[in-house]
């Protein structure tokens, strides 16, 4: 049976559509949107939105052994690693491909790793399998938490209001990659900054039975110090994190990928730790070579043409030259939107041959009135531009 959200009855009131997230009988009912997505979409780049996930998962880790545990499973160096860090690692298979794309936050005691719902219980089970005599439990919470992202410009002083005082920790709200236990409404809430939509995004851990109060009290704290929220769906976040430049497990790369096709190398694996699993295809990989396929963005060559063609995920994208028209296939598409901040540019991630993955390679799409061309940009950030 597939996973639903707490928060549903209270959201239900407010209308919104719902899409499934997943596939079959697993698919998660997920908000698309309250109806106003354009509203929704601003109110993230301009003042705070509120998102509910329930696709996401969580997964407690605890016990003496934890972090030596998990430095030597994972790609990303943990040793050292201080409480109130979060990090971002890959859980890779014997042959170096992704089971699962994690989110680390070190805590007193305990390492919380926030997941994809789907893979969560798979992850439990083959991370444990490599338990022996290590004093780690390792226990599949998704049931017992939920997530809740607070994205915008005024979510970290919203957050402070309906905290009231953030007492020792006061870093968690200015500072990306840092996470506290913080109290709101009585409730026990781990606060993550994570700014995957451009935006400072505050991503909150609270137990599912208290997810309601905790929703209602920061609403609450909107009106009381007159700081303007909107409820927001997926489809407002997704515009706002494929414009920033960030890929999805299960979305944009999966289980069938590896590290070096995704462009998350850097901020998931360091190279300069002891061995985990799949280090040697990593580091074979790293030092002789590069893979056949790898993610890259793409930028549509005529932008008023986003009336008339947006690709969907799975759109087969080809190569194009002037002299030749369409050629052979070489990728396909994996995210798309029509971005506000580029004035309405047609924009795409794509998992593209390595051939036609470089800066400046020209692709093409069929659609109802012929082709249409793309530029392709080996760095998936679209905005900010980093251009000038």
């Amino acid at each position: 049976m597939a996973r639903q959200s707490p928060l549903r009855e209270r959201l239900a009131r407010i209308e919104p559509t719902l899409l499934g997230y997943g596939a079959g009988d697993l698919a998660v009912p997920v908000v698309e949107s309250f109806g106003e997505l354009d509203f929704e979409y601003a109110s993230l780049r301009r003042s705070a939105v509120l998102i509910d996930q329930p696709q996401r998962g969580t997964i407690e880790a605890r016990g003496r052994d934890t972090l030596d545990f998990l430095n030597r499973m994972l790609t990303q160096k943990l040793a050292g690693a201080s409480v109130g860090r979060s990090l971002d690692s890959f859980w890779l298979n014997r042959q170096g491909r992704i089971v699962a794309d994690l989110r680390l936050l070190l805590l007193e005691g305990r390492v919380l790793m926030d997941v994809d719902v789907h893979v969560a219980a798979s992850v439990v089970e083959s991370l444990g399998s490599y338990l022996f005599s290590e004093d780690v439990e390792l226990l599949d919470a998704t049931e017992r938490f939920h997530r809740i992202g607070l994205h915008g410009p005024d979510g970290p002083r919203l957050l402070e209001a309906a905290v009231g005082s953030v007492g020792g920790e006061p870093g968690v709200f200015g500072i990306e990659n840092t996470c506290a236990v913080l109290a709101v409404a009585g409730h026990k809430v781990v606060v993550d900054r994570w700014d995957r939509a451009g935006e400072p995004g505050l991503e909150l851990t609270v137990e599912t039975g208290a997810a309601d109060e905790v929703w209602a009290t920061i609403t609450a704290a909107a009106e009381q110090h007159n700081i303007r929220l909107r409820p927001a769906g997926w489809h407002a976040f997704n515009i706002a994190r494929i414009e920033t430049g960030t890929p999805l497990f299960m979305l944009d790369f999966g289980p069938d990928s590896l590290p070096a096709e995704t462009t998350l190398v850097p901020s998931r694996i360091s190279m300069n730790k002891g061995c985990y699993l799949g280090q040697e295809i990593v580091a074979r990989m790293h030092n002789l070579g590069h893979p056949k396929q790898r993610l890259a963005a793409i930028r549509l060559d005529e932008p008023r043409k986003a009336e008339e063609f947006q690709p969907i995920t799975g759109t087969e994208i080809v190569a194009f030259n002037e002299a030749a028209d369409a050629e052979r296939a070489v990728g396909a598409v994996t995210s798309s939107t029509v971005s506000p901040m580029l004035g309405g540019e047609v924009i795409c991630f794509a998992m593209l041959k390595w051939s036609h993955a470089s800066d400046g390679a020209k692709v093409a799409f069929h659609h109802a009135g012929g082709l249409l061309t793309g530029t392709v940009r080996e760095r998936l950030r679209f905005w900010p531009r980093s251009e000038g």
